[in-house]
């Protein structure tokens, strides 16, 4: 299951403090039990001082072999401090632009 190869890695490769991986599939044009869409909410300590892009690369090499299998990935990447602030807000994907997947 991708979802919980997501979950394996990024706890296996990061010093995580609070982990979410959402498969977002059914909300968009893709056979039922598809795992072909994903939010993924990240808080490491890690992430301080560095920029929203490289967070997201820190996440996509330890992700590498599951993008070859996805459509799709939402990345939310905060730090502890940034985590508490964002406490009870909705965290939304980008709506998806079409295709089939």
């Amino acid at each position: 299951m991708i979802q919980t190869e997501i979950e394996n890695n990024l706890t296996d490769g990061m010093d995580l403090l609070h982990l979410e991986v959402e498969n977002e599939s059914p909300n968009h044009n893709v056979e039922p039990g598809s795992e072909s869409h994903f939010k993924v909410v990240v808080v490491s300590d890690e992430f301080i001082e560095k920029r929203l892009v490289q967070r997201h690369q820190m996440i996509y090499r330890i992700l590498k072999e599951q993008m070859t299998k996805i459509h799709a990935i939402a990345i939310h990447a905060f730090t502890k401090d940034e985590w508490q602030e964002k406490t009870g807000q909705e965290l939304n994907s980008p709506n998806c632009l079409g295709g089939e997947n």
